[in-house]
Order: C-alpha cells, then sequence, then structure tokens
C-alpha cells in the first residue's frame, strides 16, 4: 500500500507577517494520507463511503462483483474433492494378501512341527518358504504402488488447495476496505461503475495523528532534537489563534530552499531544515492549516 503525503498550504495572513519574531518556525499542519485503489476488476456492487465520513481500519466500506471468483472456487472444490475420492484405500488393497501370508505362515508353523516328528520333508518345507517369498514380494510390490498413487493423488489435492487459497484471496481482494482508520477526503468511484486494478477509489487521512512541518534555519537546528516539547499556534484567521502542545517527531537530515509559502524568523534565509512536529488534534486542526512553533 503506497502511502501518499500531499501538503497544501494556505497564503499567510497579513496579520501574521507583523509578528516576525514572535515565532522560531512557521509551517502548515498535514496528516497521513492513504489513497485506496482497487485490487480487483469487475463492477463496483456496493460502496457507503461518502466524503467526512470516519471509516475504521479493515472494515469493508464496498464491495466488486465476485460471482465469478465464487464460482471458480467451486468448481476446484469440486476438482478436490473428486481427485481425493481416487486416493487408495490401501489397507483394503492389500488385505488379500495378508491374510494369504498369514496362512502360508500358520503353514509352515505346523510343517515344522511334523518334520521334527519324521511326518513331513524338507521339501514341503521349502516349498512353504518358497511361497512366503513370492507373497511378500508381492505385498511389497502393491504396497508401493499404492504409496505412489496415494502419494501422486496428495500432491494433485494440494496443487488445487493453493489454487483454492489463491481464489480466497482474490476473493478478499474484492473488498473495498481502508488500511487505516481516518476521515474520507475524497470519493473517486460510485456503485454500478467498472473497477480496474489500481484504480483509486477513495484518499483517506488519519486527522487523529495531525503534523505540522515547519521550517527551522541552520542556527536553531542546533537547539533541536528528537522528542522536544514544544508549543505549536494554529491560525484560524483573524484573532483565533490556538496554542497546542507539540512534540518534535522528524527532523530532516538535508536541508532545503524556503517554500515561498513559508516565513523563517530570518526572512532572508534561503536553506532551512524541514521539521515534523506531532499534535494531538481536537477536531479544529485541518490539513493546510497555517501554524507557528515556539520552543
Amino acid at each position: 500500500m503506497k502511502r501518499i503525503f500531499i501538503y497544501c498550504t494556505l497564503p499567510l495572513l497579513a496579520a501574521s507577517c507583523g509578528r516576525n519574531g514572535d515565532f522560531d518556525a512557521t509551517g502548515t499542519f498535514e496528516a497521513t494520507e492513504v489513497v485506496v485503489s482497487a485490487e480487483a476488476a469487475g463492477r463496483i456492487l456496493w460502496f457507503d463511503a461518502e466524503e467526512g465520513d470516519v471509516v475504521q481500519a479493515g472494515r469493508p466500506v464496498g464491495a466488486i462483483d465476485t460471482v465469478q471468483l465464487y464460482l471458480q472456487k467451486l468448481q476446484l472444490e469440486r476438482q478436490q474433492a473428486s481427485v481425493i475420492s481416487n486416493r487408495p484405500d490401501i489397507a483394503k488393497q492389500v488385505a488379500s494378501l495378508r491374510e494369504q501370508i498369514a496362512k502360508q505362515q500358520t503353514e509352515r508353523r505346523r510343517i515344522e512341527n511334523l518334520l521334527r516328528d519324521g511326518a513331513a520333508t524338507t521339501k514341503q518345507l521349502d516349498d512353504i518358504d518358497a511361497q512366503l517369498k513370492v507373497l511378500n514380494g508381492q505385498l511389497e510390490a502393491q504396497l508401493s504402488t499404492l504409496y505412489n498413487n496415494a502419494a501422486s493423488i496428495d500432491e494433485n489435492s494440494s496443487a488445487i488447495e493453493l489454487q483454492i487459497a489463491q481464489t480466497e484471496d482474490r476473493l478478499a481482494k474484492c473488498r473495498i476496505a481502508s488500511p487505516i482508520t481516518g476521515t474520507v477526503l475524497a470519493k473517486y468511484s460510485e456503485a454500478g461503475e467498472l473497477a480496474s486494478v489500481g484504480r483509486p477509489l477513495m484518499k483517506v487521512a488519519d486527522l487523529d495523528r495531525i503534523y505540522l512541518r515547519a521550517y527551522f534555519t541552520s542556527d536553531q537546528l542546533a537547539e533541536l532534537k528528537l522528542g522536544q516539547e514544544v508549543t505549536v499556534t494554529a491560525d484560524f484567521g483573524g484573532d483565533s489563534r490556538i496554542d497546542y502542545p507539540g512534540r518534535i517527531t522528524w527532523i530532516a537530515s538535508e536541508s532545503e530552499f524556503t517554500p515561498k509559502s513559508i516565513q523563517t524568523r530570518d526572512s532572508r534565509a534561503s536553506l532551512v531544515y524541514a521539521v515534523k512536529i506531532a499534535v494531538e488534534n481536537d477536531g479544529r486542526l485541518k490539513i493546510g492549516l497555517y501554524g507557528e512553533v515556539k520552543r
């Protein structure tokens, strides 16, 4: 699943320009955004997510037609059942030979007893041993053949089972669900339309975990560290400004040119470092909202 970060900026308010020096850095709020795309091709049967709705991670909000895949799964299950039914019952098929061997062994013990009493000849005992050898050879050959047949059938059954698992995976991918819990920002498809693999269906953002992406100069960078607590001021326009506690979660390893829509404490600074500051959203913070940072 590809994560796409879109950073939207709002024009700086004229009132903010007069506060140069009241802040250490400025930036805009962003959130983790995920574009949910179709993983199967077919007609969208239903799609109950609307822009602004909160969706739960993994909970289906729509489905793509699964009839052909379901029929394919049924066919594979019938095919597997047919293959398994041909598996030989080894015990039953060799039962007759084992019975013959058992009778010959009994006869051999009888001949041995008679031979000790002088009522039988050595040739009779040799004949019994020869018959037992033949029967045991037949049993070994038959068992080998039956075991090979059973193994071949088991392999075929396993191959079909893998095909069934593949079909079930494709069936699961016919569900439309978000990988994260968040708010639907945009919806790109509707029920009744044809979906293709990779086609975007909706965009979801986790607005509970929101960040301010601010820019600091190299002089300020030495005073910053991961986990540091700072104060973030959200500018809602006019005199509406609210402070939030924030925590630095990421500091860029390379500098970049100051974005045109961003102020820095030193307006002449051309190279700055991006810093992400996590802020707990009370529901008022929005993507693209302007904010300031004070250490």
